[in-house]
This record gives structure tokens, C-alpha cells and sequence, in this order.
């Protein structure tokens, strides 16, 4: 079983990044995934989060209208794509994916807003 996050850098003020999380090893299309994000001496926050079919997707009130969720089941794939950047996006993203108690964790892709 694995996650792995990918597309995370140093972009400035109001630049985009697309972060994809790739899994395998489980049937991921049956799993719905949330990004979430930690940054240093802050507590972990959900950002986003998609359901299994991608039917039905959340946001945090702080990236609202600025990031969007997204996935390919046919490619074991979650995106988050992020426009609008800000320096308090700055973080780790992670990863998750959840069916019932199973709980599965990527190792996380940094972001950092910087000009």
C-alpha cells in the first residue's frame, strides 16, 4: 500500500501549483482521499477532500475558490490544483486515503509561497 505526493515547490505570491498523489497496492477507487496540509508549529488542517466517485467535494474555508479537488480513478490519482498562492499556504501537503478503518498516508510534497 502507497502514496506518494508529488508537485510541491517554491512559487511566488499568486502562482499555481498542481500536486497529484498517485496510489497503489488497494482498490482506490472504492476510497474517498483528503489533502491535508502541516506547517512548522502548527496543527495538521484539512484543506480538501473528494469522495470515492468524486461526486461530492469539501474545502476549507481559507482555500475556497482558490484550490480545487480532483481525481482519476482509472489513474489511481488525486490532484489539488492551487492558484492564487499565498504565503500561508506554506506547508506540507499530505495525502490521505479512507474506506471504513482503513487509513492510508502519503509522506507528504512541500510547499512553499515565497517571492
Amino acid at each position: 500500500v502507497q502514496l506518494v505526493e508529488s508537485g510541491g515547490g517554491l512559487v511566488q505570491p499568486g502562482g499555481s501549483l498542481r500536486l497529484s498523489c498517485v496510489a497503489s497496492g488497494f482498490t482506490f477507487r472504492g476510497y474517498d482521499v483528503r489533502w491535508y496540509r502541516q506547517a512548522p508549529g502548527k496543527e495538521r488542517e484539512l484543506v480538501a477532500a473528494i469522495a470515492n466517485t468524486g461526486g461530492s467535494t469539501n474545502y476549507a474555508d481559507s482555500v475556497k475558490g482558490r484550490f480545487t479537488i480532483s481525481r482519476d480513478n482509472a489513474k489511481n490519482t488525486v490532484y489539488l490544483q492551487m492558484n492564487s498562492l499565498k504565503s500561508e499556504d506554506t506547508a506540507n501537503y499530505l495525502c490521505n486515503a479512507r474506506w471504513t478503518y482503513y487509513d492510508y498516508w502519503g509522506q507528504g510534497t512541500q510547499v512553499t509561497v515565497s517571492s
